[in-house]
């Protein structure tokens, strides 16, 4: 049984259908105390770093997130929802995030980037030339999934499970023990997302 978060941010209705589509049993939990009942979290999201984790701290998923990661049970983090897993984020201000994984969410650098040929927000296709990792399980070499964002990770080379070329190398994949995170969205990366998602319930 697998847990998405609903804190009012996020692309929950096709992280939902992805899940339906592979056969998974999945359910939109907004109450905090209902998440240890699972055994995988997808913490989703679309939109803005300090109003998500505004959200977050309104409706008591903070401590309940951080309850379920220490228990060894696999979670992931998808695009917004894979930068809340950091300790900051400088998107409209700073603001401190859940800290589970050491590292911090920049915009891009526009000065390393040709901006003719890379417009912010990164939008569409793109590869992630990922290590060994069962996430990856059964995917062709360096896979094409969809990205939308215009701020991205910055952490540590023992976390990053992947990353992603956009003017210059950005971590695009995390992980951290029990704890995952991916830029891109598998939802809608057709068949590697798919795949993504099916391995990540075989965690």
């Amino acid at each position: 049984m697998v847990a998405i978060i609903d804190y009012n941010m996020g692309n929950l209705a096709s992280v939902y259908n992805a899940c339906k589509l592979i056969d998974q049993k999945a359910v939109i939990v907004s109450d905090p105390n209902e998440i240890r009942k699972y055994d995988r979290v997808i913490l989703p999201g679309v939109g803005a770093f300090g109003d998500a984790m505004e959200h977050l701290h309104s409706t008591g998923m903070i401590e309940a997130i951080k309850e379920f990661s220490k228990g060894g049970k696999p979670m992931i983090g998808i695009c917004l929802g894979m930068q809340l897993l950091f300790e900051s984020s400088e998107e409209f201000g700073n603001h401190s995030g859940l800290g589970l994984i050491e590292g911090k969410v920049i915009s891009f650098d526009k000065t390393k980037m040709d901006m003719e040929n890379h417009k912010v927000p990164h939008m569409g296709w793109n590869r992630i030339f990922n290590k060994p990792n069962k996430l990856f399980d059964g995917l062709v070499e360096n896979p094409y999934l969809y990205f939308v964002h215009s701020y991205h990770v910055v952490t540590d080379d023992r976390y990053t499970i992947g990353t992603t070329h956009y003017g210059y190398d950005f971590a695009s994949a995390v992980q951290k023990e029990n704890i995952y995170g991916l830029q891109p969205h598998p939802e809608k990366s057709h068949n590697n997302g798919i795949a993504i998602l099916k391995n990540f319930m075989k965690l």
